[in-house]
């Protein structure tokens, strides 16, 4: 698979290195040509601008900061499957800054597949995530592209309902990033299914 990532940075660099381990071709974009090529030696990608990047391949990972991420998007064609990786977070109390950022990002780019995917943890985890690890995504139509690649890292796809939901997903993200800057940990929060509802199915109203 042909997989464009918008951005030089740190998610960029772990999340394109395992899909070169995977034998995916990768090409890392950035404003920073000089930066986007460093990132492309260590992992063993091709290297180019935004733009080339965007148009790579049929699924571009958008890994830039939350508050450009609108503007970034803008450079995918329609066609593609873009995964938004961001999380809008005020650092000052550890809430949404920009809630809807998926949302927003699918209204830029009609006839592209927006899905919220590897939002959920840091980008050390996406180095060497934990066999099985649960990787949430949130999208409207055919998720496999993605899928396929959550499943290239080891890890599990979680099915967690469509691109309305994905705010939800960015919430829950800030939520958990605010527990483990406090110290907390949010490892044990959630308990069996069995036990967490009962002898209720998932299916049922």
């Amino acid at each position: 698979m042909r997989i464009g990532i918008l951005g030089n940075g740190l998610m960029a660099e772990a999340l394109g290195g395992q899909w070169v381990r995977a034998g995916h071709e990768v090409m890392i974009g950035g404003r920073s040509l000089d930066r986007a090529a460093e990132v492309a030696k260590r992992v063993g990608a091709a290297a180019g601008s935004l733009e080339e990047a965007a148009a790579y391949g049929e699924v571009v990972l958008l890994a830039v900061p939350a508050e450009v991420a609108v503007e970034v998007a803008a450079l995918v064609p329609a066609g593609s499957t873009l995964i938004d990786c961001t999380n809008s977070i005020d650092h000052r109390d550890f809430t949404l800054a920009q809630p809807r950022t998926a949302e927003l990002i699918a209204a830029a780019v009609p006839g592209v597949q927006v899905v919220k995917a590897f939002n959920s943890a840091a980008d050390l985890v996406w180095s060497d995530p934990p066999a099985g690890l649960g990787v949430p995504m949130c999208g409207d139509g055919d998720l496999e592209l993605v899928a396929e690649l959550v499943r290239d890292l080891g890890c599990e796809p979680v099915y967690a309902g469509g691109l309305r939901r994905a705010t939800l997903l960015e919430a829950t993200a800030v939520l958990a990033i605010g527990i483990w800057v406090g110290g907390g940990d949010v490892r044990g929060m959630f308990p069996p299914l069995a036990r967490a509802f009962g002898s209720v199915s998932p299916d049922q109203p």
